[in-house]
Order: structure tokens, then C-alpha cells, then sequence
């Protein structure tokens, strides 16, 4: 029976991925000394905020997620980041494979908010791994499962997330808002004739903090994206 141990080793942005993609590289020992012909597997991956310690600012970000601090004991829970397959070819003793993970920028989504949220550190992660193992043996092949307590713990650089949001969304943030907001924004724009969506933004919440002239806005569309669902 295989006895596998898994371990992340890092990650990095993948700057060629048609959309935002975080690469983790993953080793796994076989400590038995069977030979794996290969492993079905797949891993979930959680984000669990309570382990590590925020910054005012940051907290203030992500008051919308979790409320105000002095309820964080209780309303701080592991954030879903994504669950993903793939194919581990065979070995002995020891392998790494790299493990692409698609991310979503939708601020919608918690665990883009949660990201977002962050200046520097590091994110803490849990990686859960299951799946099916095939180990080649003298009769040819048996087949096993991956044991649900197959985990591995690893703290991504916040550094590494930026970096996957620059090369893929430069200087610029999606919003996403209805149809009927998205016409009203579009007829405030072209009644004020302003040049870009981030002008428009910038104008209306001078407006209502009661601001004098709104920030200046970018010459080219980009710094705010809205878009309509």
C-alpha cells in the first residue's frame, strides 16, 4: 500500500495563461517503496485568514467580509479558493509536479475580496488533497485511494498574487453592477461628458462625500472597469 506524503514548495503567477492562473509546485514522497504508476488526484484549496495578523487598513477592507474586529474570533472562516485536477505521472520514492489553479478577479467573490484586501505578507493556505492511486505491482496494477487526511499547509506571498493581477489586470479593477445601473451611469456620463468610466466614478463620489474637484481621472479607460451582468 502506497504511504504518500504531500508538500507544497511554492508558487508563482503564470504571466503566459490566457486568464489569471497560480502555479504551486507540489512534492510528493512515497515512503513505502512501491512504485506508483500514477495518482488521479485532486485538491482543494482553502485560504484561513485566522492565521495570520492584519494591518487598520487592511482590517478596514475587509470589514465587508468579516465585520468589525471585535467580532473576528468568531466570523473569520476559511475562504474557498479553488478545487483543481491533475494527472501525476509515475514514480518512486519521490516527485513534484506543478499544479495550475485558476483565480478569479470578480470582487465579488470572497476570495478575490479577501486577496484584494492585502498589502504584504503572506496568505496562509490549506491544500486537501483526494484522489485515486495506482500502483503497479507483480500481477500489474492495484488500485487505492488517496487518504482524506492527505493535507499540506503553505503561506503564498501576497507578493505573488500581485503580481498575477498586474500582468493580467495592469493598473486597473473590475466592478461588476446591473444593466439598470450600468444605463444610469452611462447617462450620467454622457450628460456630464465625461471621458472615462473612472472619471465618472471619481465625480459622483466627490458628490456624495461632498468634496471639492474629483481626483483627476486617467486620460485612457482602464483604471476601473465596470461591466454589467
Amino acid at each position: 500500500m502506497a504511504d504518500l506524503i504531500f508538500g507544497c514548495t511554492g508558487a508563482s503567477a503564470d504571466r503566459y495563461a490566457v486568464t489569471p492562473t497560480l502555479s504551486f509546485q507540489l512534492a510528493i514522497t512515497e515512503r513505502s517503496g512501491v512504485r506508483v504508476h500514477a495518482i488521479a488526484l485532486r485538491c482543494q484549496i482553502r485560504i484561513e485568514p485566522h492565521r495570520r495578523r492584519y494591518t487598520a487598513t487592511e482590517a478596514e477592507r475587509l470589514h465587508d467580509l468579516f465585520g468589525d474586529t471585535s467580532r473576528w474570533a468568531d466570523t473569520v472562516k476559511p475562504i474557498q479558493l479553488a478545487t483543481v485536477t491533475a494527472m501525476v505521472p509515475g514514480f518512486t520514492a519521490v516527485t513534484e509536479i506543478e499544479i495550475p489553479v485558476p483565480c478569479t478577479y470578480d470582487l465579488e467573490v470572497a476570495s478575490a475580496r479577501y486577496l484584494q484586501g492585502l498589502d504584504d505578507g503572506t496568505i496562509p493556505l490549506l491544500m486537501l488533497f483526494s484522489g485515486t492511486v495506482f500502483v503497479a505491482t507483480e500481477q500489474g496494477f492495484s488500485v487505492e485511494l488517496v487518504p482524506w487526511s492527505a493535507e499540506a499547509s503553505y503561506r503564498m506571498p501576497v507578493s505573488v498574487w500581485r503580481e498575477l493581477v498586474d500582468a493580467h489586470f495592469p493598473g486597473s479593477a473590475w466592478l461588476r453592477c446591473s444593466r439598470d445601473t450600468l444605463d444610469a451611469l452611462s447617462q450620467y456620463k454622457a450628460r456630464n461628458a465625461l471621458p472615462t468610466w473612472d472619471a465618472t466614478l471619481a465625480e459622483l463620489l466627490a458628490a456624495a462625500t461632498g468634496g471639492g474637484e474629483p481626483a483627476a481621472a486617467p486620460d485612457q479607460e482602464g483604471e476601473t472597469g465596470v461591466t454589467q451582468r
